[in-house]
C-alpha cells in the first residue's frame, strides 16, 4: 500500500485511477498553473486594453497572454510526462478509466 518509493501511501482499494490528487502532491507542477493564471490575467487586460482603444497595450499583453499559456501548459504537460516515465510508461498509456 505505498508507491513505488515506498514513501507515500496509495489506497489501491478505493482509488481507481493512478494519479489521483498529483497536481496537489506535485509541486513541480504549480510553476505551470501559475503561468497559466498568468496567461488569464493577462487574457482580461488584453481585452480591456483593446476594448478601450489601447492597441500598444493589447499587443503587449497578448503576447504575454499565449506565451504564459503555451509555457505552462508545456510546463505541466512534460512534468506529467516526467511522472509516468518513472513509472515506466509512456505519456498516453490508458489506466483508470
Amino acid at each position: 500500500m505505498s508507491d513505488t518509493n515506498g514513501v507515500n501511501p496509495v489506497d489501491d482499494e478505493r482509488t481507481n485511477r493512478s494519479h489521483v490528487g498529483e497536481a496537489i502532491t506535485d509541486g513541480r507542477n504549480y510553476p505551470g498553473y501559475l503561468l497559466i493564471g498568468l496567461g488569464l490575467a493577462t487574457l482580461g487586460l488584453t481585452l480591456v486594453a483593446a476594448g478601450y482603444g489601447f492597441r500598444g497595450w493589447a499587443v503587449i499583453a497578448g503576447v504575454v497572454c499565449v506565451v504564459s499559456f503555451v509555457v505552462g501548459a508545456f510546463a505541466i504537460l512534460m512534468e506529467h510526462r516526467r511522472i509516468k516515465r518513472l513509472e515506466g510508461q509512456e505519456l498516453f498509456d490508458q489506466e483508470g478509466h
